[in-house]
C-alpha cells in the first residue's frame, strides 16, 4: 500500500534550500519526494521547532505532519 503525502515548504525552508549548493539541493529534493514520515523520521523532543526530523547526510529536514500533509519548516546543518 502506497501512502502519498502532499509536501508544503514554508518560506523559511525555501530560503534554507536555495542557499545550498546544487548537489545538496538535489539530495534534499529526492528525500522530500521519497519522504515516508512514519518510516525514517524521528520525533523531536522540542516541538517548538517542529514535530519530526529526517536526516540527509549531515543535514536535517524539520517538518510537521498533519494528516497527509507534510509542512517543511526548516532545512539546516545538524
Amino acid at each position: 500500500m502506497i501512502v502519498r503525502y502532499s509536501v508544503l515548504i514554508t518560506r523559511r525552508a525555501e530560503k534554507d534550500i536555495l542557499a545550498l549548493d546544487a548537489g545538496l539541493k538535489a539530495r534534499i529534493r529526492r528525500a522530500l519526494l521519497e519522504l515516508d514520515p512514519l518510516g525514517k523520521a524521528k520525533k523531536l523532543a522540542n516541538v517548538q521547532s517542529g514535530q519530526y526530523r529526517v536526516r540527509v547526510g549531515d543535514w536535517r529536514i524539520v517538518f510537521d505532519l498533519s494528516g497527509r500533509q507534510v509542512t517543511v519548516l526548516r532545512v539546516g546543518h545538524r
